[in-house]
């Protein structure tokens, strides 16, 4: 039996309403009033500006929270899973042991040196006053509001991946690469191939000359003689493959 792993990026979210981080609305083309998406999605700008931060990141990411999984993620329920998304959606969807390699919206773990051992625990959104944003994320993130700065090991932060971050064994990294060196074929959905994790897989696929399949309307043609090419929506490859 062929061990296939599927490696999902926001193109996978784009059928439930979420945006890709590239498109006209995408995550990374819209920042604040001062900042770039680059600028703010650092550990940095929480450190020196938890406010702007967790206000960006609420309405950026968190207001997603409640949207449910479409068809594709249901597809991937019972499949061998690495996603880009933080979304949580193939979660709901059914799937007991993906990995969510960039973290997860829906949770926050205690501000630590990375590297160090925390356990993500539930994000309450749901106690969050828009009418009183910034002082109401604060005291969800144990920030105190004078200081406004994170404590280590006392305020949280959103089980996020950020820019000027690596991966972790929070982010069960060293599963991620089992499960790349234990593969047999490799179908990347959704993805733009501009993040260390799929350039990761892309390499071991190559050193292993295993195939690859590429799912996207606009995919990334790569340097690889042993790439299938699916210009195609991930909706249109899971009709052609159920």
């Amino acid at each position: 039996m062929v061990n296939t792993l599927y490696i999902t990026g926001a193109g996978v979210s784009a059928e439930s309403g979420i945006p890709t981080f590239r498109g006209e609305d995408g995550f990374w083309t819209i920042g604040s009033k001062n900042y770039t998406p680059m600028e703010m999605a650092t550990r940095a700008m929480y450190q020196n500006n938890p406010e702007q931060f967790l206000a960006w990141y609420y309405h950026r990411f968190a207001a997603y929270r409640n949207h449910s999984p479409n068809d594709v993620h249901r597809w991937l329920k019972n499949k061998n899973l690495i996603t880009q998304n933080i979304d949580g959606l193939d979660g709901k969807a059914g799937n007991k042991d993906y990995i969510a390699i960039h973290g997860r919206l829906d949770q926050m773990t205690l501000f630590h040196h990375q590297g160090d051992n925390v356990t993500p625990t539930t994000t309450p959104w749901d106690q969050v006053n828009e009418e009183n944003l910034t002082a109401s994320l604060l005291d969800i993130f144990n920030i105190d509001r004078q200081h406004k700065q994170p404590v280590y090991m006392h305020s949280y932060k959103p089980y996020v991946l950020l820019f000027d971050e690596f991966y972790t064994e929070l982010y069960r990294m060293n599963e991620a690469q089992q499960r790349m060196n234990n593969a047999d074929r490799m179908v990347f959905i959704g993805t733009s191939f501009s993040v260390n994790i799929t350039q990761m897989a892309l390499r071991t696929a190559m050193i292993k000359q295993i195939p690859i399949e590429i799912v996207d309307p606009e995919p990334v043609e790569l340097d690889y003689t042993k790439v299938r090419y699916h210009w195609m929506k991930a909706s249109q490859y899971i009709e052609s493959h159920e």
